[in-house]
Order: C-alpha cells, then structure tokens, then sequence
C-alpha cells in the first residue's frame, strides 16, 4: 500500500509557494463567508472540497488518503465535539423546561440590590459566562440581552454590553471545546494549553466588568460603582486562573462565574453604591416591578444543576482516594486506529504519525459527563417538582436530548466541515506549509500570533473553527521560531476570545435579541473599536509571556 510523507516544499519545490497553495482552502472558507455570503456549513463544505484537490493536485496526496483524512475529521468533529456541544445545550434546556432557570434570572435580579449598573453587569458577565460554559454558541448573547432589555436599557446599550460581557467566557465556553479541539488537532495536552489561557484571559476578566461601568452610566458609574466591578472582576479572574491551572479547565467558565457571584454577594452585604437610587432617572430608565422573593428552597433547587456539574467533572477529573476514577475512566477509552490511514502517513523519519488513531472516550468525554450531570438534576427535578410552575418529567427531559440533536444539526454539519477541512490540510502537510513559511517572522510573530485567533472566530463566529483552522499552523510556527507551543496554541484560542463580539453570527443574534435587525452595523461600530483594543493588549501580553514574562506561565 502507497504511504504518504507531508513535505513543507511540495508545490514546486518552493516553500513560499507551498504556502500560498496551501491557503486556498482557508481563502476559499472566507470569500464564501464573507463575499458570497453563504451559511457557515456550506461554506465549510466548500472550502474541504478546495482543501481536498489541493492535497491531491497540489501536494501529491493520495486521493484515497485525503479523503479518508476527511473522515477522521468528521467523525472527531461528531464525536467528541458536537456530542459535547448537544450535550451542554440540553444539560442547559433541563433548566428551562424544569422552570427553575427564571428562579435563577431572579436570583441575579434580587443580588444586584436595585442598582442597575450592578444587575447588568451580574447578568451579562456572571449569568452569561454559566451560559457560555454550558449552551455557548450565541445562547448566552440572546438570552442576556433580553434579560438586561426588561431592565430598561436602550437596545443598542444592551446589545454592546452583552457582546463586551461574553469576551472574557468564550476560551472555556461549551465546556471549555475550543482548547479540546486545539490540543487534539495538535497533540498539545488541553489541560496545559488551558492553563496557558488561563494565564490570559483572567485579564479581561478584570477589565471587562469597568468597561460595562463605563458603557451604562458613563465616568460618573465608574466613579460610583468600581468596588463592585473590581469585586466581581477579580473574583471571576482568580477563579477562572485557578481553576484553569489546578483543578478542570472544562469547568472554568462555571467556578469563574459562580465566583463572580458569590463576590457580589458578600461586597452588597457590607457596601452600597453611591448614586443607585439616581441612576435610573438619569438615564430615563422606568424602575421595574420588585423581583419575586425566593424560598431558600428555591434558591438552592436553582443553583443545584451548577452545583452537581462541578461535582461530577471534581469526581471525575480529581478523585483518587480509594479509587482513582481519572485512571478508571481513562482507562475505558478505545484506540482505534484509522481503516486505510493508519501507518501510511509517515513523519519526515519514516515513522507513522500517531494522529491517525481515533480516541473514542464514549465514558471519559465531557458530553457523557455532562449527560451524566443532567440525568441527576432531571431525576431530583422530577422528583421533587409536582405540578405548578415546576414540572419535569423525565420522558420530556429524554426527548429534548434529541430536540437539541435537531436545534443544533446546522451547527453540527458546520463543525463536522470544518474538523474535516483541518484534518485534510493537517495530514496532506498544507497547515505545516503555511506554519513553516510564517515562521520566517521571527520573535515578531509571537505579536501577531492572537491576531489569526480573532480573525478567524470574527468570520466563524466560532472560537472552536478559529482553533480547527489554525491551532496547527500556530504549533508549527512556534516550533520553527523556538517559541513555546502550548503559548501559541492558547494565543491563538485567546485571540478569539476578543474577536467573538464583532463576528457577523454575534452581531446577528444580539441584533434579533434586541430588536434591532438590520441595525448590525450600529452595534458593530459600538463594539470594534472596543475589540481591537483589548486585541493589542493581548498582543501585547503574549509577546511578553514569550520572553520576559515566561515565568508567569504554568510550568
């Protein structure tokens, strides 16, 4: 049987060219996104098509060979990723149809004590980041959005504090899938490329909460409410460092904003901010109807779904006394080495590269946790909510599992595409092309290395596509220039966090959550300026965590 070796140099013998070849499929992926307009997964499905005959025509692949790298990607795009994605939208709709989900609206009305600015900012950042761990992919935009609409902010003030607010969350969203893919597609282990993030963005997880200060009440909300903003900010980011670092970066978002929350609790129980009695008449904001009081019955069956969450990922991640279930687990996933691939892509040494073996973690994966997680909270939900305003049945929490199948199937397709389009310009040797050549940047592409996350999550809307399309390309570059892997990687992964906000998908769903379609462009010119700006700080950041400040990053 014919085996294949990537070269950097196929097209031509020239490495420039190669290059250029090789970013055909990734230009072909943009014009259609951006030109031609077409949905993401057509789009997606075009660009493999392109990616495809460039293996082929281009840098000599085997036909047989790229389109069974095709379907590796495919299936990895099924399994893990796209189960763990329906598994958190559902594990997030058991709330919704169980009713206590507005209890937890509530309790992030009444913790705000009245003041508005406190109230968005507990919405946007804290509500929205348990959002964006569990359901991600917009649901935290549109579902804040309308929650800080009712408070009585403008509808273009709204739609830019929640696109602001869910900057600091995206890394870790729908439990923490962008660093999976990321350390998968490269070999990285996540839990160290999730540290490295963990190292970054807790930064804007303290700016962000004044930048939503300054948006809703101006200088003087700074000067009135900052205590509260540091509280939570801080808190959000120690939390979000800590847990990224030490205990489970899946979890990160859900500790960070449960953090988050606790901070503001203990702060309003001892401070009260100047000015919160004015500040709805100031801003012409009609004062809502008092939040329902809550049972602490209530309280605790709302938050018991994060509780239990936490719980099951802890047993699961860190258990070890008596029995060690991370060993247990692991320990059940099945190596299954491609039909037809494996042992026929060879290293530039002739050994076969080991990407070509499919982990199926059908017990360890964070969708079968979370699967696991959701079937406790249902089953006490049904056993304790009989009739009224809660009501559960378990039947109903069964078939929601295919409903969120079904809600999510375009999404799906989109990620299977482009997980495929990655594999194909992986093995063929296209990514290492592209990496090789940028690499000739030198120490400088350590600078630019967040700006090719958030250019591809603000065309994708996807900080997951972003890391499909170049975590590999970013490991190959740092290797060529000596730079750290896992610091490119996450680069590339933090970068997208602050290109999330002016990505078409993004300024779509707040727009249709705020009643502003066709308005787009308005909230675009509100948050660009805002997302360039925490870019080169990140830039910046990076840069330094490359050379001077390599210390700082987990060891």
């Amino acid at each position: 049987m014919t085996t294949y070796t990537a070269l950097t140099d196929a097209v031509g013998g020239n490495l420039a060219l190669s290059a250029l070849v090789g970013t055909l499929p990734l230009i072909m992926f943009f014009v259609m996104l951006l030109a031609v307009r077409a949905r993401a997964h057509v789009s997606g499905l075009t660009a493999l098509a392109v990616a495809l005959l460039v293996a082929v025509l281009g840098f000599g692949m085997p036909w047989d060979l790229a389109l069974l790298s095709a379907s590796q990607g495919a299936v990895f795009g099924l399994f893990p990723i796209v189960w763990i994605v329906v598994l958190a939208l559902w594990f997030y709709q058991v709330t919704v149809l169980s009713g206590r989900f507005e209890d937890m609206r509530t309790i992030f009305d009444t913790i705000g004590g009245g003041d508005l600015r406190i109230q968005a900012i507990l919405i946007a950042f804290c509500f929205g980041g348990l959002l964006e761990a569990l359901a991600g992919f917009g649901a935290p935009v549109a579902i804040t959005a309308t929650m800080i609409l009712a408070l009585g902010l403008t509808p273009l003030k709204t739609a830019t504090v929640v696109l602001l607010a869910n900057t600091a969350p995206v890394a870790f969203g729908a439990v923490a899938i962008p660093i999976t893919t990321a350390g998968t597609l490269t070999d990285l282990d996540p839990a160290v490329i999730g540290a490295v993030v963990g190292h970054q963005a807790p930064f804007f997880a303290v700016l962000v909460p004044f930048i939503l200060l300054l948006i809703i009440d101006g200088v003087r909300g700074l000067r009135e409410a900052w205590p509260a903003a540091l509280a939570i900010g801080l808190s959000f980011a120690v939390a979000q460092w800590w847990c990224a670092t030490f205990f489970s970066y899946e979890l990160t978002d859900i500790v960070a904003a449960l953090a988050g929350l606790a901070a503001a609790v203990l702060l309003l129980r001892f401070w009260r901010p100047q000015g919160a009695e004015n500040v709805r008449e100031r801003l012409g904001v009609e004062k809502p109807a008092a939040p329902e009081a809550l049972t602490p019955g209530r309280v605790w069956m709302a938050v018991l779904p994060y509780v239990l969450v936490v719980a099951v990922f802890g047993v699961a991640k860190l258990w070890t006394w008596g029995v060690n279930v991370p060993a247990l687990l692991a320990a059940t996933d099945v190596r299954i080495p491609w039909p037809g691939l494996d042992d026929r892509l060879l290293a530039a040494d002739g050994t076969p590269l080991g990407g070509t073996v499919y982990k199926l973690q059908w017990l360890s994966s964070p969708g079968t946790l979370l699967l696991i997680a959701g079937a406790l909270v249902a089953v006490i939900y049904a056993a304790f909510d009989h009739g009224g305003r809660f009501r559960l049945s378990l039947a109903d929490a069964a078939l929601e599992i295919g409903r969120c199948f079904h809600k999510m199937r375009w999404s799906a397709l989109t990620i299977i595409s482009v997980l495929s389009l990655a594999y194909v310009m992986n093995f063929s040797g296209q990514t290492i092309a592209i990496g090789t050549w940028v690499a000739g940047l030198g120490a400088v592409f350590a600078f630019l290395s967040p700006v090719l996350g958030w250019l591809g999550t603000a065309v994708t809307g996807s900080d997951t596509s972003a890391n499909a399309l170049f975590a590999n390309l970013q490991k190959t570059a740092a290797l060529e220039t000596g730079l750290d892997p896992h610091l490119m990687t996450a680069a590339n992964t933090s970068g997208g966090v602050v290109g999330k906000m002016i990505s078409p998908q993004s300024l779509a769903i707040a727009a249709t959550a705020v009643n502003l379609e066709g308005r787009e462009s308005a909230i675009f010119r509100s948050v660009v300026w805002w997302s360039v700006g925490l870019l080169l700080v990140l830039c910046t950041l990076v840069y330094l965590q490359s050379n001077v400040l390599a210390g700082m990053l987990p060891v």
